[in-house]
């Protein structure tokens, strides 16, 4: 018996492009969210309106952004999880590849850690690794199973997130912040924020294994009736949804803790569905774009989601060096709109960047990592 060996390879196969298009495209979802820092450092109620400008952008944001694109995140999540079990199966058997997959789940939540102790306390990495330890099992759940339990989830997930939404913002922070002092911070937070991102993401998750089974974005032209009625139906219900917390985000509405924690509620399980809907509309973009020689565009977007672990960190670097107290120090000092615009264009800087390695055919580096820590025994 070998003390370190690869795992056997496998025959190449042709990559999909709508869950690497919806990877890289959802990135610029995130960019956004986590933009809205450099506007203001808390979530919660806002007291008062601001220009206009701003008041429209955080409008949209409210409405297609927030806690619509980690949902998106979680679902192609689950989707991977059964490309992988597909892919590996036939070469390491149905054992191999569920201890393979839970060997990924081991190592995301290392990575996660580290994330968090180097750059930026609100990570997904480790709570995806946790899911996924959780729910390799589930790869061979029955269709109905997988949705009971993810509308269980889904309320818990609102629930939790509502009451996070309807906190007020902290007082009392120090005047003064060094590296040391941050990475203790982050630390201490990391036993709250892992769990609380875990079963927010653990509904999408499930949805996105019943939907990588049933080949959903694999083959989007085969199932574009149910692709339209899910982007149409998750887009519609995310928006309409989040309407009552948008008063809230804006400054013009001032309810009582209690309706907070309802309005929140509201928002984040319609959010849910906006993420499935994001997903369901890239695949019909990418249905569309089937037999088409691929633009400049489209490679450097799906380049990007094909290095989406590698971008989302690199975004946590621009957020770490603009946000950190003792770096720029931009938290909290820019209206809504010209955060949204810092984050687009951190954004933009990973899909050239992604770009840029797919054209001299390189990975990214912390997908190659990944894989020579997972694919070991």
């Amino acid at each position: 018996m070998s003390s370190l060996r690869s795992e056997p390879p496998v025959a190449p196969r042709v990559r999909a492009l709508a869950p690497d298009l919806a990877r890289g495209t959802m990135l610029a979802v995130i960019a956004l969210a986590h933009s809205q820092v450099l506007a203001r450092p808390f979530l919660g109620p806002v007291h008062t309106p601001g220009p206009a400008l701003d008041t429209a952008v955080q409008t949209l944001l409210t409405l297609f952004v927030d806690s619509r694109g980690y949902p998106m995140f979680a679902a192609l999540f689950g989707y991977g999880m059964v490309q992988i079990l597909r892919s590996r199966e036939p070469a390491l058997g149905r054992d191999g590849a569920r201890r393979l997959l839970r060997r990924r789940g081991s190592w995301l939540v290392a990575f996660g850690f580290v994330h968090v102790l180097l750059l930026f306390p609100g990570d997904i990495l480790a709570s995806y690794g946790v899911l996924a330890l959780l729910f390799v099992g589930a790869l061979r759940w029955p269709a109905a199973r997988l949705f009971a339990a993810a509308g269980a989830l889904a309320v818990l997930g609102a629930l939790v997130y509502g009451a996070v939404l309807a906190l007020p913002a902290p007082g009392g922070l120090a005047a003064e912040v060094d590296p040391l002092t941050s990475a203790v911070f982050r630390i201490a937070t990391f036993p709250l924020v892992m769990p609380m991102n875990a079963v927010m993401a653990a509904a999408p998750l499930l949805v996105g294994i019943w939907a990588g089974r049933s080949r959903l974005l694999d083959e989007p032209a085969r199932h574009r009736r149910l692709l339209v009625g899910v982007a149409a139906a998750g887009i519609t219900i995310a928006a309409a949804g989040a309407v009552p917390h948008a008063f809230v985000t804006t400054g013009f509405w001032h309810p009582g803790t209690g309706v907070l924690v309802a309005l929140g509620t509201l928002h984040t399980i319609t959010g849910y569905a906006g993420g499935l809907g994001y997903a369901a509309l890239v695949g019909l973009v990418a249905a569309r774009l089937s037999g088409r020689a691929a633009g400049p565009v489209t490679n450097a977007l799906a380049a990007c989601g094909r290095r989406s672990m590698t971008c989302y960190l690199a975004q946590s670097v621009a957020w770490l060096l603009l946000l950190e107290p003792y770096l720029a120090d931009l938290s909290g000092t820019m209206g809504v709109a010209a955060a949204a615009a810092v984050g687009l264009g951190v954004w933009l800087v990973t899909v050239v960047a992604a770009d840029l390695l797919r054209r001299t055919d390189r990975p990214g580096p912390a997908e190659a990592l990944l894989r020579r820590l997972a694919y070991r025994t």
